[in-house]
């Protein structure tokens, strides 16, 4: 299953986790008004209703963030189906009480509500972790020990599975606190005190903080202002309006945020692909050569970028590169490089000559430290002879007498990556009919889900079953060998290829 599928069956799972507890929550309400079960449960209906409210909203509110991404997205929606989980927890609780019948189950349910206690307030604190970048020692220490305290905390709540060590359910199903019941206590006080110091400290706006700090401080008011006359329920209808504050404040600013980071990221990836030539036939007078190239990024924008341009009336150069990194940083280095090859390329002063200029200037305050590897080839379009140079890349695939092969060429080293390298030309002389095929690691390192490459050998194969089709074809097939190759596993690499085939002149040119 592809990380993109799996993520969709979460969204679906917890979707379906909040609706099913808020359907079992309304069922009980109904269960509620027998008579036997009234005059049992009259003094929990508040509880109940609220139970019920909460459940309803939390399905709303998870079914609104479904589609929305960035930072905390994700522990936002557990947190809220945390909420969703309490509620339903509450409910079933109180339900079970007072009935000798179902006093093992009321103590599970109670069980499980104070572990989900500590779930809530662990998860809160990494939501407002994240959202609220915590710096410092503290966070550092937050982050080493809180996880350590949690779990020693649910150990001493799983000990009453043993011994009454801070509640205990008795026979009739009913409820007591045990002598050592303030130890419940330890994580949720030592963790809402450290995440209130972080939030405070946070460099984050203040609407955001006040927001945050909604978690810890209305559930706490509200016990105080009615003295726990309500239950667990009122307290959890509090976080659930500290959930929906959050939401509106600090959820709703990042997603925006990240909407605005999108839409720059768009953009970028348009003028990346405008910089590269897209527009075919790319010479429709030439009649002595085709060609075909095709970049898909990994993500939004790549490093991978392929040219192709007439040097003068009897030269055309082809170049393919793969720049080290992706994203952001390796576009713009791509950029670049890009522009420096075609500059130095179009003085006419051949291949090797053209990566040594062009790896002087790239090592030139290289501050980011990347690098980029190139195969660069100049077309005699007159004779065939094609002068090549590489800088560290892929073997380039020759079609000739019938079937590709890979031309293992000399490799030079990647420009950018060391100042003084000089570089070798060597010729190919394409007949009429001949082709060459060049690409980025990504077409041999594509992998499927069984973390198995393509490879060079797969490649080959596929390109000899579309040795009769043009180069627009060619790609076509291979990417369709990859495709089928990879499934459902993500593309992990920017996957460029360029197809060159040489026909020759006419015998009327």
């Amino acid at each position: 299953m592809s990380l993109e599928k799996l993520k969709k069956h979460s969204l679906r799972l917890g979707l379906a986790f909040t609706i099913a507890s808020m359907a079992v929550c309304f069922a009980l309400t109904w269960i509620f008004f027998e008579d036997d079960v009234f005059v049992r449960m009259q003094k929990y209906l508040f509880d109940c209703g609220v139970d019920v409210m909460g459940a309803f909203t939390c399905a709303a509110l998870y079914y609104g963030t479904m589609r929305q991404e960035g930072e905390g997205a994700k522990t936002f929606r557990t947190l809220n189906v945390m909420v969703s989980a309490a509620f339903l927890v509450n409910a079933l609780m109180y339900y079970t009480t007072g009935v000798s019948e179902l006093a093992a189950l009321n103590f599970a349910f109670v069980l499980l509500s104070k572990l989900l206690d500590l779930a809530l307030i662990y998860f809160f604190y990494l939501y407002v972790w994240v959202t609220l970048d915590f710096e410092g020692k503290l966070a550092r220490w937050a982050a080493k020990g809180l996880p350590i305290l949690l779990v020693l905390e649910a150990l001493v709540i799983l000990s009453n599975l043993f011994h009454p060590f801070t509640f205990q359910v008795d026979a009739n199903g009913f409820y007591h606190a045990a002598a050592a019941s303030a130890a419940e206590d330890i994580f949720l006080i030592t963790a809402s005190v450290i995440t209130t110091i972080l939030i405070f400290r946070s460099k984050s706006p203040r609407n955001q903080k006040v927001a945050a700090l909604t978690f810890i401080f209305l559930p706490l008011l509200n016990y105080v202002t009615t003295y726990g006359e309500f239950g667990n329920a009122s307290n959890y209808g509090m976080i659930l309006m500290s959930l929906i504050i959050m939401y509106c404040i600090i959820f709703n600013y990042n997603s925006s945020k990240l909407a605005s980071t999108q839409t720059e990221l768009n953009m970028a990836t348009e003028i990346q692909a405008g910089m590269l030539p897209s527009i075919f036939p790319a010479f429709p007078n030439r009649e002595e050569f085709d060609l075909y190239a095709s970049m898909d990024p990994a993500k939004e924008v790549g490093g991978d970028f392929y040219d192709f341009f007439m040097i003068d009336e009897d030269h055309l150069g082809i170049v393919i590169a793969d720049v080290s990194g992706k994203g952001v940083p390796a576009a713009l280095f791509m950029m670049i490089s890009k522009t420096i090859i075609q500059n130095f390329a179009a003085l006419g002063i051949g291949a090797a000559e053209t990566l040594r200029r062009a790896n002087a200037s790239l090592c030139d305050q290289n501050k980011m430290e990347m690098f980029v590897t190139v195969w660069i080839g100049i077309l005699e379009i007159s004779t065939g002879k094609l002068t090549c140079a590489n800088a560290g890349h892929e073997y380039p695939a020759l079609y000739h007498d019938g079937k590709y092969e890979l031309f293992k060429d000399k490799h030079g080293f990647v420009l950018g990556g060391m100042e003084g390298v000089r570089y070798k030309d060597y010729e190919i002389q394409l007949g009429k009919g001949d082709k060459i095929f060049v690409y980025t690691d990504g077409v041999p390192e594509a992998t499927n889900a069984n973390s198995e490459l393509f490879g060079t050998d797969r490649m080959i194969a596929a390109l000899n079953t579309a040795a009769a089709l043009d180069p627009k074809e060619t790609l076509r097939t291979v990417r369709a060998s990859v495709d089928g190759f990879v499934g459902a596993a993500e593309q992990f690499d920017d996957l460029t290829m360029l197809c060159l085939e040489y026909r020759g002149r006419s015998l009327t040119q």
